[in-house]
């Protein structure tokens, strides 16, 4: 209920345009609002000053203003006018004054305390710190009086019959000269400021401001080393062990998505899965078989058992088979013939000994004088046999070298080394599409068309059942000698010959011509030359679980790009871009990284600065290091500053121990299409020396838990080695490439170089002097490249860290070329690479021919005289020279 004492009083009514705009109580224009009206409870004189309007002109009566409405200025801005139209020059002195001192926003002493909060921003004390400035950007503003149609014709004069009517020009006094140049100075001071701030790359040597965060580099170095988890790493190799995963199937994808979904998760950029469609083949159950026939050849007298005993411990799928990846499929028989290592001289042995080996059965052994197992299996189809069968002899990897594994690191009597026979040094990648991306549309070769791969069948075996096979031709061919003797117990050692017992050797497999695989990608932008970029790489595929070979290695790169990607998300970027990258089907002839490589190769050329392989990552406790030369002062800055809490030692003391070096780069592993088709320097780093079950299921969690790295520490140190790798590589001003030891490295390789040639006696038939001379061009020119480096030091240091733009674009320049000089030892002519093997483009890296995974320094010419093609030698030797100078030449220029 409304109070009694409230009384309503009806608003004052709403008034007409024409009331509202009637002139003064001179007028007929009613006052409003009403004196009554409680609306109106402003004294006269405080609502008068709420308008400029209402202020009465002195101005001439015929051209009075009415003290009612009045059209508004035209306004520049929301804060009053400053485009006027001006009525008279008559106006009361005070008041033009006073609009003058607005104008120019000086203080009217006489105002009141409203016209004072308006004072000119440069009273404000500039703040001390930069994010506590405030500035109010303008300029001053400038009165432009109007000529009113009366001025016009009072200023118009009549010429010729023409009128002209004169404008008068803005009026600016000297107070509003002096604000604006003091304004426009101010503006050009910050402007400079910001410049040099953020545009010249100032603080690039000690520290750096990104995103807000300064990132001392030894504190993120502590940070990568103290941030690896061992129980992490545990639980990672775990699940990627947790069931088989060959390239191309069911595992193999879900892993692909594992590790995609990882790298979201750490925050990697650019998560991308690259897939590819190559040649694949896989077992059939019922489709393997050795047998030894019955003396008319039409029954088994005995089977092999080929597959390994069930070790278990999967969580999903079922020990995979028993095979020989790129196998020839076939189903052949033929007399037993034992062949040693399976190299091309102990076939030629047996052929000197006058054993017929055409359409026989070739029983030869892991490892020795032939270590790539595609090569023995195309030794012996060169040598007339009708298929191949490879076993693992004890005295090579068995109990005659120590404990069998599960307890042990070696093979037990039923364990199989399972591996591709596709031919690695003579076709890389997908065998069907040599030298481009096996991406769909794009042509492809026909199985009997390339060359990469063997044309008889070929199993593997454990020794259990080597052993019944080397019964069954005691007393056939000749007594082996000595060193054919390997270490199966309870035989006697015979080569077998044409009157040995048959053996039948069955192989029916799956073949995909065009299997999907898949790389999965992420990286971290740089923030300088981020174009540029260092690569980590680790394939995925395994022939069974691949706890050492490849998923440690696994474990060690997730773990760090956990790491980092940390580190992203506290602000911090590298100066150059960083890309981990997981492959697929390395196991089948290093299919995922190849067809990176071929499909990007352009962009890898011209701005991939180094690659850092990982593989079979821990399967000892010795740090090893197979390189490009410039890795040589980076690594031991590296291994200096991890500690092996084990031998108590840093790794760089373990190392001089035993006078570690760089190792050379095979055909091995992941790297081979980076170092030797992209010229990207690239290193692989492992922790080795001790053997374990290679490609067999014994090479499971459970060994690796328990014997290959007990609480995971050798996981823990190689973790630190990458992380810091990556920073020094990728972080580094000045990249850290040892450009010194390159030049004194090919002195080296040139004199092992003409010492195999001495051996064979053949050095007469050729002239290695270019070469010679292109490599003291190379010394010369790294000994003037090197002296800019000393140069930009002694700058930044004098200047406390300061770096201008144009010497930071010369250091981005410095960086290109060095990382360029590996590129440079590219045979990149029309038709150029190894004669033969044509996408193998490196002049001193890459596989020989019969060389298989072992490093083989100037591939090419090695070939050459192999072949005893010594004008193609020479021709080989001056071309490698002139690509040499080159790249020297490139380096200084």
């Amino acid at each position: 209920m409304p109070s009694e004492k409230s009384q309503y009083i009806p608003p004052p009514p709403i008034p007409t345009y024409d009331e509202a705009t009637a002139g003064n109580p001179g007028s007929s224009r009613p006052n409003w609002p009403p004196p009554s009206s409680p609306i109106d409870t402003r004294p006269d004189h405080e609502t008068e000053a709420q308008s400029l309007l209402s202020r009465p002109r002195q101005t001439d009566s015929s051209r009075r203003a009415p003290q009612g409405y009045r059209p508004p200025y035209v306004e520049s801005d929301d804060e009053g006018s400053q485009w006027t139209l001006d009525d008279d020059e008559s106006d009361g002195e005070d008041a033009q004054v006073r609009r003058e001192m607005q104008e120019l926003e000086v203080e009217d002493p006489l105002n009141d305390t409203s016209s004072r909060s308006s004072s000119s921003s440069w009273r404000k004390r500039i703040a001390s710190s930069l994010p506590q400035w405030k500035w109010r950007w303008r300029l001053p503003r400038f009165t432009v009086r109007l000529p009113r149609q009366s001025d016009v014709a009072n200023n118009a004069d009549t010429e010729s019959g023409e009128t002209r009517t004169r404008f008068r020009l803005p009026s600016i006094n000297s107070a509003a000269v002096i604000l604006l140049i003091g304004r426009l100075l101010a503006i050009f001071l910050v402007l400079g400021f910001l410049y040099l701030l953020f545009v010249s790359d100032l603080f690039t040597n000690m520290t750096r401001r990104i995103g807000g965060h300064m990132f001392d580099p030894e504190a993120v170095r502590q940070y990568v080393q103290g941030e690896v988890n061992s129980d992490m790493l545990r639980n990672r190799l775990k699940h990627f062990t947790g069931y088989p995963h060959i390239a191309g199937t069911e595992g193999d994808y879900a892993l692909a998505m594992d590790v995609r979904n990882d790298f979201m998760k750490f925050g990697l950029e650019d998560v991308t899965v690259d897939d590819y469609y190559v040649y694949l083949n896989y077992p059939k159950a019922d489709g393997r078989a050795v047998e030894i026939m019955s003396a008319d050849g039409k029954e088994a007298k005995w089977k092999a058992l080929l597959e390994e005993e069930e070790v278990g411990e999967r969580t999903a799928g079922r020990q995979t088979l028993v095979f020989h990846g790129h196998s020839k499929a076939g189903d052949v028989k033929g007399p037993l013939i034992y062949a040693n290592y399976g190299s091309r001289e102990d076939f030629k042995r047996l052929s000197d000994k006058g054993i017929n080996t055409k359409g026989a059965i070739a029983l030869v052994r892991y490892y020795g004088t032939q270590g790539d197992r595609a090569l023995k299996v195309k030794a012996a189809e060169l040598a007339g046999f009708a298929g191949c069968l490879i076993y693992s002899d004890p005295a090579d990897d068995g109990f005659l070298k120590g404990e069998p594994a599960p307890l042990g690191r070696y093979m037990p009597l039923d364990g199989v080394q399972r591996g591709a026979v596709s031919l690695m040094s003579w076709v890389v990648g997908d065998v069907l599409t040599p030298g481009w991306g096996s991406k769909k549309g794009q042509p492809r070769m026909t199985t009997e068309q390339t060359p990469g791969l063997v044309k008889i069948p070929s199993l593997p075996l454990a020794w259990r059942d080597a052993q019944v096979l080397l019964r069954h031709i005691q007393g056939f061919g000749e007594r082996c000698p000595d060193d054919w003797r390997g270490g199966v117990p309870e035989i006697e050692w015979w080569t077998g010959n044409s009157s040995s017992p048959v053996v039948r050797l069955k192989n029916e497999q799956d073949e995909v011509e065009r299997q999907e695989i898949w790389n999965v990608y992420g990286k971290i932008v740089g923030v300088e030359q981020n174009e540029k970029s260092i690569i980590i790489g680790n394939h995925r595929d395994a022939w069974t679980s691949g706890a050492t070979d490849p998923n440690s290695g696994t474990a060690i790169m997730l773990e760090v790009a956990r790491i980092f990607g940390d580190l992203l998300a506290r602000g911090w970027r590298p100066l150059r871009t960083i890309e981990f990258m997981s492959w697929d089907a390395e196991e089948y002839n290093l299919i995922g990284s190849t067809e990176f490589v071929e499909q990007n190769l352009e962009t890898l050329q011209k701005n991939a600065f180094a690659y850092i392989n990982l593989d079979t990552a821990i399967s000892g406790q010795e740090f090893h290091a197979a390189a490009s030369p410039v890795f040589r002062k980076v690594i031991y800055k590296v291994i200096d500053r991890v500690f092996d809490p084990i031998l108590n030692a840093t790794l760089r003391t373990l190392w001089d121990e035993r006078n570690g070096e760089l190792e050379g780069l095979g055909a091995g592993s992941d790297y081979v299409a980076f170092q030797d088709i992209a010229g990207t320097s690239s290193i692989d780093i492992r922790f080795g020396g001790a053997a374990h079950p290679y490609h067999s299921s014994y090479d499971n969690f459970a060994w690796m838990d328990r014997i290959g790295d007990q609480g995971f520490i050798y996981h823990n140190l190689l973790s630190q080695v990458l992380g810091l790798l990556i920073l020094e590589l990728s972080d580094k001003p000045i990249l850290p490439f040892d450009m010194g030891n390159y030049a004194l490295a090919l002195g080296r390789y040139l004199g092992n170089l003409w010492q195999w040639a001495e051996d064979k006696g053949v050095n007469k038939h050729f002239n290695l002097e270019p070469i010679k001379n292109a490599v003291q061009e190379v010394e010369k020119a790294v000994s003037e490249f090197e002296k800019w480096e000393t140069e930009w030091q002694q700058s930044v240091v004098s200047s406390n860290g300061w770096e201008p733009v144009g010497l930071g674009q010369r250091r981005g320049d410095y960086n290109t070329r060095m990382a360029n000089f590996e590129t440079g030892l590219l045979d990149l002519e029309l038709g150029g690479g190894i004669p033969n093997r044509t996408q193998f483009k490196h002049v001193v890296f890459g596989p020989q021919l019969w060389s298989g995974y072992d490093e083989a320094y100037f591939p090419a010419i090695r070939d050459a005289i192999d072949a005893e093609d010594w004008p193609l030698v020479q021709k080989i030797i001056d071309k490698t020279a002139r690509i040499i100078t080159g790249a020297a030449k490139a380096l200084i220029e």
